[in-house]
């Protein structure tokens, strides 16, 4: 596994961004800003700690495929830590095999810091993505995961 780090700074509240990355108020949100990886990106579940979450996209044939994942921590508007331990292929959750034990145990982790400027009026918030990626996935992610954050910031600046 390979370990990537993004940032961004958005001109917004973390609690703003906070809702917008996860689609906490809004799935559509999410799916805005991930779209840049699958147009037809999304999640099914839930981003309490502890709990099954899919991030899923349907593919060109058609077929739903994506990650199997749990989250690991969910501190609101701090830190969002999510490990993916399967993938989702042909409407079938598979957790083990050797496709899977190329990413098993690989973690995507959100951290949120907010900052005000000296005169207090804007906020600034810092969004630090930490991921872990196989070789296979490396220029794909290094392209596309900045993309997918300036689209972020472009939703919550509006």
């Amino acid at each position: 596994m390979k370990k990537l780090q993004f940032k961004v700074s958005i001109n917004a509240p973390v609690t703003k961004i906070y809702d917008f990355m996860l689609g906490i108020n809004s799935k559509s949100t999410y799916e805005q800003w991930t779209s840049l990886f699958n147009p037809t990106s999304t999640y099914e579940g839930s981003w309490d700690k502890g709990t099954k979450i899919l991030f899923i996209g349907v593919d060109e044939k058609g077929e739903k495929g994506g990650m199997v994942s749990r989250i690991v921590e969910n501190i609101p508007n701090q830190f969002v830590s999510i490990q993916h331990y399967g993938l989702f292929k042909a409407d079938k959750e598979i957790t083990e095999g050797p496709e899977v034990e190329k990413w098993a145990n690989g973690f995507e982790n959100y951290t949120f810091e907010e900052s005000a400027t000296a005169n207090g009026k804007l906020t600034t918030t810092t969004v630090t993505v930490d991921l872990d990626t196989t070789e296979d996935f490396l220029d794909y992610m290094n392209q596309n995961y900045p993309k997918a954050l300036d689209k972020l910031k472009e939703i919550c600046e509006k």
